[in-house]
């Protein structure tokens, strides 16, 4: 939600839902209704993209700089980059990449860029926002059924998909100068949205650096195992979540880790800025980035350990690798790890709704 939107928050009630606008079947719901607030914008007040149209990297490079951060998803043979300082201010896009119906969001207050598989019950969803939070996060909708979703989870908490979870798909947040290195053909979000908007500028200037989320929008306990603004890369496999601190792997930068039986590679590097800190998100302070990948290949399980910045060495073949999990010299350059879909959130956002995930700090 933009700060310059912020309002008090609204309970949701039968007083603050019009059935003239919404379809939605509110006697299904898997959280308590009250939960829910207003965040100030109505119902697609905040305009998702519905036909994005993309340029060329060498194109974007006018208009983006090196440690801005970027969400990138590669399906189908293609790559395709979301710049943040766009969707800051739409939250949504709807695009297909390939023959994948897919679903790139971000939530601002909880730092949660997150990409999903549209495809549901052999119906290609398309999503909006409602113009409501909870605890601080985006609650999206479909436009097919108007049930509502919790972003950061991907689950349904209202309406006819109330219960049902949408399927994630990889898409880490890098810096921009890593993508034009790796992926020089890649396909880059316009600016010309359709909307008139200040691309680049962040209206959540020095979010990050206070001590919590607005707390007229956090209604829940706070998990104080990390500090509410630790950013946390966050994964859950087959039921198992953990979080991976970000100040133990900036020391660290890789941890080689065991989930529900998969052997996983948490890598971290330097280089991408934050988007939430100074009000040109180009000038913001380095946070650094991380990838999360499957440590087997070839019925091998690699253990990784840092090789100089932003590259990573096999302690098995001594093959060194990028942060997006290529191979780029040694007996296993030109081959791609498995990536792990993952999320940078705050910890306040990862622990609220993922009490049981285990911390590694």
């Amino acid at each position: 939600m933009a700060l310059a939107a912020v309002v008090l928050p609204l309970v949701l009630n039968a007083q603050s839902v019009s059935p003239d606008e919404w379809r939605t079947d509110f006697s299904k719901h898997t959280v308590p209704l009250d939960e829910i607030v207003s965040g100030g914008p109505p119902k697609d007040g905040i305009p998702p993209i519905d036909r994005p149209t993309f340029v060329r990297v060498p194109d974007a490079d006018r208009w983006l700089g090196d440690r801005e951060p970027v969400v990138l998803v590669t399906l189908d043979g293609q790559a395709r980059v979301y710049p943040l300082q766009i969707l800051m201010w739409h939250e949504i896009v709807n695009d297909e990449i390939g023959t994948t119906p897919v679903s790139v969001t971000y939530c601002p207050l909880c730092n949660t860029a997150l990409a999903f598989d549209r495809r549901l019950d052999g119906r290609v969803l398309d999503f909006g926002t409602t113009g409501r939070l909870r605890h601080s996060d985006l609650v999206m909708y479909d436009r097919q059924t108007e049930s509502w979703w919790q972003q950061a989870s991907g689950e349904g908490i209202v309406g006819a998909y109330a219960g049902r979870t949408l399927t994630f798909v990889s898409a880490p947040v890098v810096s921009w100068s890593l993508v034009k290195q790796s992926h020089p053909q890649a396909q880059v979000l316009s600016r010309k949205t359709g909307f008139n908007r200040q691309y680049g500028r962040n209206p959540y200037t020095r979010y990050d650096s206070q001590r919590g989320p607005y707390t007229r929008f956090f209604r829940a306990k706070k998990d104080g195992r990390l500090p509410a603004m630790e950013r946390v890369a966050a994964l859950e496999i087959g039921g198992s979540s953990v979080a991976y601190a970000f100040s133990l792997l900036a020391k660290k930068r890789v941890v080689n880790d065991q989930v529900s039986g998969t052997p996983i590679a948490v890598l971290w590097a330097e280089g991408t800025a934050s988007a939430v800190d100074r009000e040109a998100i180009a000038e913001s302070r380095d946070v650094g980035a991380s990838a999360v990948f499957d440590r087997r290949l070839d019925g091998q399980t690699l253990s990784f350990a840092p090789s100089g910045p932003g590259r990573f060495r096999d302690q098995e073949t001594g093959s060194t690798w990028n942060l997006l999990g290529r191979g780029i010299d040694g007996p296993l350059e030109g081959r791609q790890l498995r990536a792990i879909p993952h999320g940078n959130h705050f910890w306040f956002a990862w622990g609220v709704f993922k009490p049981a995930t285990r911390v590694v700090k």
